[in-house]
C-alpha cells in the first residue's frame, strides 16, 4: 500500500511562500506519478500540480502557474509543492495524490494523504 502524509501548511501573509511536503512510508513513489490537489471550504477538490514517474514532465492549473512549483526526490521518497507569491484564493486543505498515470482528474488517483491546511492572510 502507499501512505501518504503531507506536511509543512500553516498561516502565511498573501504574498509570502510555503512548501509542501509528501512522503511515503510504503511502497516507494517511483512507481507513481503524483499530484498535489486542493479543496476550499464549499467548492470541489481541484487540480494544482502533477508530475511524472521521473519527475520530467510537471504540469500546473492556470491558477497556480508561475507561482507554484512540484519536484520530487524519489530518494528521498518524497513530492514537494513550493507556493510563492500566495493570496488568499489559494487558501485552501492541499492533498497529495498518488496515481499510475500523470492525469488532472481526482478520480484517477488512487492513494491520497490527509491533507494540508494553508490559510493565506489577505
Amino acid at each position: 500500500q502507499v501512505q501518504l502524509v503531507e506536511s509543512g501548511g500553516g498561516l502565511v501573509q498573501a504574498g509570502g511562500s510555503l512548501r509542501l511536503s509528501c512522503a511515503s512510508s510504503g511502497r516507494t513513489l517511483s512507481r507513481y506519478a503524483m499530484a498535489w490537489f486542493r479543496q476550499a471550504p464549499g467548492k470541489e477538490r481541484e487540480f494544482v500540480a502533477v508530475i511524472d514517474r521521473s519527475g520530467a514532465m510537471t504540469y500546473y492549473a492556470d491558477s497556480v502557474k508561475g507561482r507554484f512549483t512540484i519536484s520530487r526526490d524519489n530518494a528521498k521518497n518524497t513530492v514537494y509543492l513550493q507556493m510563492n507569491s500566495l493570496n488568499a484564493e489559494d487558501t485552501a486543505v492541499y492533498y497529495c495524490a498518488a496515481g499510475t498515470a500523470p492525469v488532472v482528474t481526482v478520480n484517477w488517483y488512487d492513494y491520497w494523504g490527509q491533507g494540508t491546511q494553508v490559510t493565506v492572510s489577505s
